[in-house]
Order: structure tokens, then sequence, then C-alpha cells
């Protein structure tokens, strides 16, 4: 019954927000194949930079996957590689090719294709859980598709050029990332990109659409843990943090795959700006008994920020050092740390 209240509670705040989608009745070709992508596998524990890496290729990039590696995750053992990460290497580390990267959410399979149409390579975040592995968070570089077939070619990272899925699972593991996209284009085509984004071009918007997707799935599923938690991300994309950690306790009692918080980090914002600290300092300790969380920057971060609200500040300072250790280049525990120190001195 409390998931019923909820989702009663969650229409009435989105509703005033929505906008018309875009317009996807645009004709298209049944069969499309995209060239000039790379064909690199990825290095251990790197499919990250190296789905990037074969994306730019596209634009005449030349590096291998080492040298995204190298400013994305310096330490080779890190567990994740966040999309505003992969669009701030392509925006801000590539000065010889004017390529930038756009990150959004709430994709659909048709606007997937569209962009591959219009020639824009498109990479998308989604769960993965090939034979012999628990779930685990994948980048997959998206090579063309068959509408007869029902299936994306794919150049993945971990098996290989020309890898197929079909749209059902596309569709059933792209949800657990919240239907995360990152567009490649260059800066004369930005307006165009626009254009084919529709309402979803304006980010703001776009994260209220994304939050009614959520929405709608679980209504039409309520048992649904992932449609709990993508309403969580977007209710904290628009700062309405009590009711996204409200949907993030949801999601937590339904069950998620135990590899999650390496990815995805709504939760902790959540409950960060609910003063809920000892429920993230709990996930923090979850992640670095499992294994491999404690390998995630944003473990580190996460736990400074806990330890911040709660008055911890030399405790702060160390969580936030060791992030950086961990990645000189993590730009949210570099600007705590800076924070931190000009508060207290």
């Amino acid at each position: 019954m409390k998931r019923i209240h909820l989702l009663i509670l969650f229409t009435l705040l989105v509703t005033p927000l929505l906008a018309s989608a875009q317009d996807e009745n645009v004709l298209l070709p049944s069969v499309f194949r995209m060239n000039r992508l790379g064909t690199e596998y990825q290095g251990w524990n790197n499919c990250g930079p190296a789905t990037l890496t074969n994306a730019l290729v596209h634009f005449g990039y030349e590096d291998d996957q080492n040298r995204a590696a190298h400013w994305l995750k310096p330490d080779g053992e890190d567990k994740n590689v966040s999309p505003w990460q992969m669009a701030e290497f392509v925006n801000t580390q590539i000065p010889e090719i004017p390529v930038y990267g756009l990150v959004r959410s709430g994709g659909t399979i048709e606007l997937l294709q569209t962009l591959m149409v219009n020639d824009f390579p498109v990479v998308i975040e989604k769960g993965y859980e090939p034979s012999g592995y628990d779930w685990m968070g994948h980048y997959l570089l998206l090579s063309g598709y068959d509408d007869q077939l029902e299936e994306f070619s794919s150049m993945d990272s971990f098996k290989g050029p020309n890898t197929r899925y079909s749209y059902e699972n596309i569709n059933k593991y792209w949800q657990h990332f919240n239907y995360t996209y990152i567009v490649l284009y260059t800066a004369d085509r930005e307006g165009e990109l626009m254009e084919l984004l529709g309402v979803d071009a304006d980010e703001w918007q776009n994260h209220i659409n994304t939050l009614e997707m959520a929405r709608a799935e679980a209504i039409a599923h309520p048992e649904d843990a992932h449609a709990w938690f993508n309403m969580g991300s977007s209710f904290v994309n628009l700062g309405m943090y009590d009711v996204a950690a409200q949907a993030f306790d949801q999601a937590i009692s339904l069950g998620l795959p135990w590899r999650m918080m390496w990815y995805q980090f709504g939760p902790y914002e959540a409950y960060y700006r609910t003063g809920r600290f000892d429920d993230m300092i709990a996930i923090v300790r979850q992640n670095q008994n499992d294994g491999g969380g404690h390998f995630v920057e944003e473990t580190w971060y996460y736990l400074g920020m806990a330890r911040e609200g709660r008055g911890e500040f030399e405790k702060a300072l160390q969580n936030y050092n060791t992030a950086l250790n961990f990645n000189p280049n993590f730009r949210p525990a570099r600007e705590a740390k800076e924070r931190l120190a000009a508060q207290s001195g």
C-alpha cells in the first residue's frame, strides 16, 4: 500500500512538469550499419575507455584506449567510469579534433536508431550478465540495427565486433541505467543534434521526461526495483531529494544487484541532502566489503561527504584525499577538499 501512495504522490509532483516528447514518427531505414568505428577489445576492467575510444575513431581519433584510461581511471583497478566523466574526457582532453560528448537519459530504441542513421555515434550504459559473471555495468557502442530481426549490432569491447543484441535485451538491461546514452558530435553539427533530440535537448526537461518514464514503469510493475531506482535518480537530478530518498528506499527494499552502487550514486546524494549520513556510511561499508567497491573513488568521496555532514572534518579530509590518490582527476573530491580547506582556514 505504501508503494501505491508514493506513486500517487509522484504523479502529483510530475504531472505539472511534463512536456511533449519529440516526434519519433520519422521514417527510418529498416536496416542500417555505421561505418568507421573502432574494433579494439578492452583491457582488464577497461570497458569505458575502450568503448569511448572505438566511438572516437569515427572522427579520425588515432590513439588507443590507454590514453582515455590514463585520464579516466589512473588506477587500473578502478571499477567505474561515470558517463559525465566520459563526456568530460571528450570535451576537455582531445584538443586535436573538434569532438564533443553529450549525456542524456530516458532514451528509446527509435532515438538510438535516429542518431545512428544521422551519423552520430552513440554509446549506452547498461546492465551486463555475460556467461560466468554476476551482474555488472557495461558500456556498449552501437554499430547498426535490423528491424526485421529486431536486433542491434554493436562493438562490444568485451565480446568483439558485430556482437548482436535483441531490442528486448537492450531495453531490459538499458533500463538498469535509466536508459542513459552518450552521443558524440562535431561542433558544426550541434544544432542538428539538438533538433534530433527535440525536447530532450534541454537537460532539465530531459530529467523530467526520464522521471515520467520511470514512474510509468513503476505504475505498471510496482515490484520493479529498477523503476523505483530510476525515479530516485531523476528526482535527484531535479533537486527533489526527499522524494528521491523515498524512491531509493523502495528500490533497495525490493532488491538491487549487489554491484549497483559501484556505478550509480543517487542514493548517496539523496541521503546526504536529507541528513541521512549513517545510511550513506552503511552503503559505503557494503561497497568496501564486497570485494570491489573499495576500488571506486566515489565510495571514498561520499564517505567524506557523510563524515563532513556529521562534523567529522578530519576524517572527511582523509576520505577526500583517498579518493584523489585513487583518481587525481576526480573533480568532485577536489572541489570538496578545497571547500573544506577554505572553511577551516
